[in-house]
C-alpha cells in the first residue's frame, strides 16, 4: 500500500481537477506539467452526469467534459502514458466503477498509476466488495469523514482505513463554506486518537489563506473548486501559475 507521506515533506498540497475539462488536450498539457507544480497529490476527477457531491462549478465542468467526449476509457488512455513523480488518486462515482466492472476498474486504475480511489457517494456499509478488490491490488479506498460524523462512527470508519483520511470541512456539496477552525481542530484531534494516517481537509478550502489555516491543524489541504475554475482559461501555463498562488508558502 502506498504511503502518502512519501509524496510530501511537511504538509501535503492536494488538488482536484476534472479530467477532460475544458477538453482532453488541456488536461493532457496540464498533466505533462504536473511535476513543475507544487501539487503533491492530485485527485483526478472522472466526469459523471449526476455528480451529487459537487457544487455548481465542478458539476458544470463535469458536464462540459462529457460534452467534449471525456469518458473513463479516454481517461485511462491518457493516464497510461503519463510519467509523474506525484501521487494520483481517482475521485470517481460508484456507478462508473460498477458499469466498468469492479475488478476490471481497479486493475486498470492500478496499471495506469492510480494509488487510491475516492468514491464520494459510497457508504462504508456498501463498500465491502470494492474494498476487497482494492486490497487485492494494494489500492487505498479512501475513508471520508464529515465534521458532523459522531465519534462512535468515526472509530468504526477509520479502524481499517488506508492511505489517508479525507475530512470534509463543510456539510453538503463541494464549494461550500468551511467549518470554523476550532471545530475542525477538535475533529482532527478526535481523528488522531483513532488513526495514525495523514488527515487531509477538503470542501470549502478556496484560497491561499484557507490553505495556510488548514496547514496549521491538519496534514494537508485539498483544493478543488478554485482549481477547477482556473481551467476555464484553457491555458496550462495560466493554470499552473494559479495553482502556485493557491499553494504558496
Amino acid at each position: 500500500m502506498v504511503d502518502f507521506r512519501a509524496f510530501y515533506k511537511e504538509k501535503a498540497n492536494v488538488a482536484y481537477m476534472v479530467m477532460g475539462y475544458p477538453n482532453m488536450s488541456v488536461s493532457k498539457e496540464f498533466l505533462e506539467k504536473l511535476d513543475e507544480s507544487p501539487i503533491d497529490i492530485l485527485e483526478v476527477g472522472v466526469a459523471y452526469s449526476d455528480p451529487i457531491a459537487d457544487g455548481e462549478i465542478i458539476a458544470n465542468a463535469a458536464l462540459k467534459a462529457i460534452e467534449e467526449g471525456a469518458n473513463i476509457h479516454k481517461v485511462f488512455e491518457l493516464l497510461k502514458d503519463l510519467k509523474t513523480q506525484k501521487a494520483l488518486v481517482f475521485m470517481v462515482y460508484y456507478n462508473l466503477i460498477f458499469s466498468y466492472g469492479l475488478t476490471r476498474f481497479v486493475k486498470e486504475a492500478k496499471k495506469v498509476g492510480i494509488c487510491a480511489l475516492i468514491v464520494p457517494e459510497l457508504s462504508f456499509e456498501e463498500s465491502i466488495k470494492l474494498r476487497k478488490e482494492c486490497d487485492k491490488e494494494d489500492l487505498a479506498l479512501i475513508t471520508l469523514i464529515s465534521i458532523t460524523t459522531p465519534k462512535e462512527r468515526v472509530a468504526r470508519l477509520v479502524k481499517d482505513a488506508k492511505g489517508f483520511i479525507y475530512l470534509l470541512a463543510s456539510v453538503g456539496i463541494t464549494g461550500g463554506k468551511s467549518a470554523a477552525k476550532e471545530l475542525l481542530e477538535a475533529k482532527i484531534k478526535e481523528l488522531r486518537s483513532f488513526t495514525k494516517l495523514p488527515i487531509f481537509v477538503g470542501f470549502g478550502i478556496k484560497n491561499n489563506d484557507d490553505v495556510k489555516k488548514i496547514r496549521q491543524i491538519a496534514d494537508g489541504a485539498v483544493v478543488g473548486t478554485s482549481i477547477v475554475e482556473l481551467f476555464k482559461s484553457a491555458n496550462a501555463e495560466k493554470i499552473l501559475k494559479g495553482v502556485k498562488e493557491i499553494f504558496k508558502n
